[in-house]
């Protein structure tokens, strides 16, 4: 695990990080959201169920998509920067966990 003193995108504070792609990710987060809600009034409507399960399939492949720019973000950015920093174990490690949880 890399300290956010030692990462070039991420801040002081854990919680705080700059995305590189982060216009991008929020227009993508918009139209998922917009997605999402679409599925809540093809319920409301008594839509067919395939066709809900269609656009929940849809919804969910897009935040996969948000997922993997992330991820490639933090290899990017956390993980290149551990390991030039001599501490890539932990950060490999953390990396391990984290597509591990994304591919549950």
């Amino acid at each position: 695990m890399t300290s956010s003193a030692e990462c070039p995108t991420c801040r002081p504070d854990p919680n705080a990080v700059i995305q590189p792609h982060k216009a991008a990710l929020l227009k993508r987060l918009k139209r998922i959201e917009g997605q999402v809600r679409g599925v809540a009034k093809m319920i409301e409507d008594d839509r067919y169920c395939v066709d809900v399960l269609t656009q929940v399939s849809a919804a969910k492949s897009a935040l996969d998509a948000v997922a993997m720019q992330l991820l490639a973000d933090h290899t990017h950015g956390c993980v290149q920067s551990a390991i030039r920093s001599g501490k890539g174990d932990q950060a490999i490690e953390e990396l391990i966990e984290v597509v591990s949880k994304l591919t549950r």
